[in-house]
């Protein structure tokens, strides 16, 4: 059995609409890996695009940022892509700055904006070289 690289898909709620376009742009290409999404991002992405592999995961705030930092630390996740506003305050920044802390960590590709997500998508490698 051949196992699927994973990605995160995280929005902030400005930025949702942004990672919901992006998923449907590229669904041939987010087909070939399993996907997990914060709760409301997921459930987006899955009314927009129902074929794809999405997993969903607790809100952002809830706990599901560090659901996802977890699988980055097991290695399950080899790549976020995680739509942020960086105009809006968040009431649970402390754990959106410690997933980007262990994206970074684990040295995995991560995009933070639509023109970085696009860039990445289209050279999917990058997200099967990290160890």
């Amino acid at each position: 059995m051949t196992i699927r690289p994973a990605l995160a898909l995280v929005a902030h709620d400005k930025k949702k609409d942004d990672l919901v376009a992006f998923a449907v742009s590229h669904q041939n290409k987010l087909a070939e890996f399993d996907l997990y999404a914060t709760g409301t991002t997921g459930s987006r992405i899955l009314a927009a695009a129902p074929d794809l592999p999405v997993t969903r995961l607790k809100s952002g705030p809830l706990g599901g940022d560090q659901q996802i930092g977890a699988l980055i630390a097991e290695g399950r996740v080899k790549g976020l892509i995680f739509f942020v506003d960086p105009l809006t305050p968040m009431p649970h920044d402390v754990d959106v700055k410690a997933l980007m802390r262990l994206g970074a960590l684990y040295d995995i590709p991560m995009a933070l904006n639509r023109a970085t997500a696009d860039l990445l998508i289209a050279h999917p490698d990058a997200f099967l070289q990290t160890t």
